[in-house]
């Protein structure tokens, strides 16, 4: 039963949709930028303006079990606090707190109340890097929402492709580990890839597209359309999660907010915990 959960939970967090690899290609063509730190300076510059903010809206999610295909449409809240703060809220199954995905500097946590699955996952980011195992990854989403990690220009290159700036990241044996692909003349990202390295899952790969852009404010868009996808060894391994946001706006959140929506819960009344220690997942017995 263990092992079930484990499975499905890796599912249905790192949502996705069955043509991610198709990318809104641009209508004009623009010349891009020359270099990396050119190309990074104006990805970090917007990320770096982004504020407090409300998003409302639909997600479609597909994941399967036991080689079985399940799908859930569900209203979604999701409320953002750069840098590192962030709550995903899908009400499911008439349960507005169904799924709940949370994060703050120092930790990061998964509730999931359905049919087929109730558990509670939660972990620090000094131990987990990516989240192996995790159905959604708070990473990912801050990712999606234009909130970039630090990092130094060393490891990027960049490259054209059609009407694309691509930055490649690679490690040390020159091994691709994300690549993203930016458009030319409005300069927003269009589609993140993470290949396996990163994700330390074999012959996996996250794409993450982006669409339909809005200003919250000056120097800060954030995508209405975001299509998470999740690639494993079979068709039957794929799983997906779509959000069509129909509000994003700027929002104060006070002390008693911050304290509800990026606090991890207690998990109590989930049938199965788990802490991750060292990167793994480990069952916690219940009284």
């Amino acid at each position: 039963m263990t092992s079930l959960i484990l499975h499905f939970a890796f599912y249905i967090l790192i949502f996705e949709s069955g043509c991610a690899e198709q990318i809104r290609q641009p209508t004009r063509v623009c010349p891009g930028k020359e270099t990396v730190a050119e190309s990074l300076s104006i990805l970090r510059s917007r990320s770096q303006s982004a504020v407090p903010l409300k998003a409302n809206g639909q997600c479609h999610l597909q994941y399967h079990v036991e080689g079985k295909k399940h799908e859930e449409n569900f209203p979604v809240k999701v409320w953002v606090n750069p840098p590192a703060e962030i709550c995903v809220q899908g009400d499911v199954a008439f349960d507005p707190r169904g799924i709940v995905l949370g994060s703050n500097e120092q930790e990061f946590w998964l509730t999931i109340r359905l049919k087929e699955i109730s558990t509670y996952w939660r972990g620090s980011w000094a131990e987990a890097g990516y989240v192996d195992g995790l159905m959604i990854n708070p990473k990912v989403v801050l990712e999606a929402f234009g909130i970039m990690a630090s990092d130094s220009n060393e490891s990027w290159s960049l490259s054209k492709e059609k009407t694309f700036d691509v930055l490649t990241k690679s490690d040390e044996q020159a091994e691709i580990i994300r690549k993203i692909y930016v458009d030319n003349c409005n300069y927003f990202v269009r589609k993140i890839e993470y290949h396996n390295l990163e994700l330390k899952t074999k012959n996996s790969k996250l794409i993450v597209e982006l669409d339909k852009y809005e200003q919250v404010v000056k120097e800060f868009f954030v995508p209405k359309s975001i299509k998470i996808t999740k690639y494993g060894e079979s068709v039957k391994d794929l799983t997906s999660i779509t959000f069509s946001l129909t509000s994003v706006k700027s929002d104060s959140i006070n002390s008693k907010q911050r304290n509800f929506l990026f606090t991890h819960p207690e998990p109590k009344g989930f049938k199965h915990v788990f802490i991750n220690v060292d990167g793994n997942w480990i069952e916690q017995k219940q009284d």
